[in-house]
Order: structure tokens, then sequence, then C-alpha cells
């Protein structure tokens, strides 16, 4: 099947969002440029990684005085749901971070997650092959890059409370804490 790629450069909304509720959800990336909507689903830990990342980047470019990286006061932040409708075109198994120095833009690739089928192990493929999996290709600026950064830690927060003892997350009804001896926390 020929690889399908979804470029934005400078969309009107890049966020992550869930679907769901806690416990229950579906974490996705997705892209808005004018009625062209693209949404990737992804691992709850994908999404806390990229944004980590994404903030250690910010502050290294910062550090070196790239303009626009600085961290300013953020407005309060997009509050929106995921537009709609959210239909997911893969699930991102690869996450790519970068800096194009000549546009002086954020560039984050998330590439389609495929599994060999003998070994069940992922499958990389070439840039420029035209058959491989798909690719959500987006630059952003890097104020645009920090109000991500801000949203996906909000997202990540709105998730269950973890368990005092295990960290663990809770359940509404409680759980079964390892360090308790398997007895109920509520």
């Amino acid at each position: 099947m020929p690889r399908r790629r979804f470029l934005f450069d400078t969309p009107d909304r890049f966020a992550a969002g869930t679907v769901g509720e806690p416990g229950n959800r579906t974490f996705f990336l997705q892209a808005r440029d004018g009625s062209r909507i693209v949404s990737v689903s992804l691992e709850k830990v994908q999404v806390a990684a990229l944004a980590q990342r994404l903030d250690d980047l910010l502050d290294e470019l910062e550090r070196r005085g790239i303009e626009g990286s600085a961290e300013v006061p953020l407005p309060p932040g997009d509050p929106e749901p995921l537009d709609e409708p959210v239909n997911e075109v893969f699930r991102a198994g690869t996450l790519t971070l970068g800096w194009d120095t000549a546009d002086d833009l954020v560039l984050i690739e998330a590439s389609e997650l495929v599994e060999d089928d003998e070994d069940d192990e992922e499958v990389e493929a070439d840039e420029d092959d035209e058959e491989g999996p798909d690719v959500l290709r987006v630059r952003i600026t890097a104020l645009a890059a920090r109000e991500f950064v801000a949203r996906a830690v909000r997202v990540l927060a709105a998730g269950r409370l973890p368990c005092p003892l295990c960290g663990q997350p809770l359940d509404p009804q409680g759980h079964l804490c390892p360090r308790r001896n398997g007895h109920f926390l509520n």
C-alpha cells in the first residue's frame, strides 16, 4: 500500500487530546489547517515523552538564544476538545522531534506503527520509499510548541489520580494495592 504523508506547515491548531473517560481514554495528536483535520492515536506515555522532549528542546533553544523560543507567560490555553470528527488515520509507533534552522520551526513527526507479521517487531522504512508506514509531519513555531506542551501537561494531569502508596492509577471503585498486600485502597 502506498505511503500516505500528512504534512502541515504552521497549522491553525496542533494539539494533544483524548476521547473517553479517565481510565478508558484514547490519546491523539491532532493537526488542523482550515477544514483539513488529521488525528493520529498514540499511547499516553508517548504524549508524556513528546511533551517532555519538546520542553527540553525549547529550553535548549532558549539557552542558545534562538529568537521566539523563550518561555513566556502563555494565555489560559486551549481548553477546547479535539476537533470533530476524530477519525484515527493511523496509530503512531515512532515519534521524531527536530529543529528546522532555516525556518526557525519545530518539526514533529509521527510514523505509523507497523508490525512485521513474522516477528511481531516494528518495521522501519526508508524516508524516500513510496511503500511504508504513513507519516504525520507538523512544523510549528516555538510559541506554538510551548502551547502544545502546556496543553499536553493538562491533558495528562486530567487522568486518574495515582495511589499515594504505590503510584498506580486509582479506579473509582478503588484498587488492589501491592503495598497493602492486596487489600483494597479506597
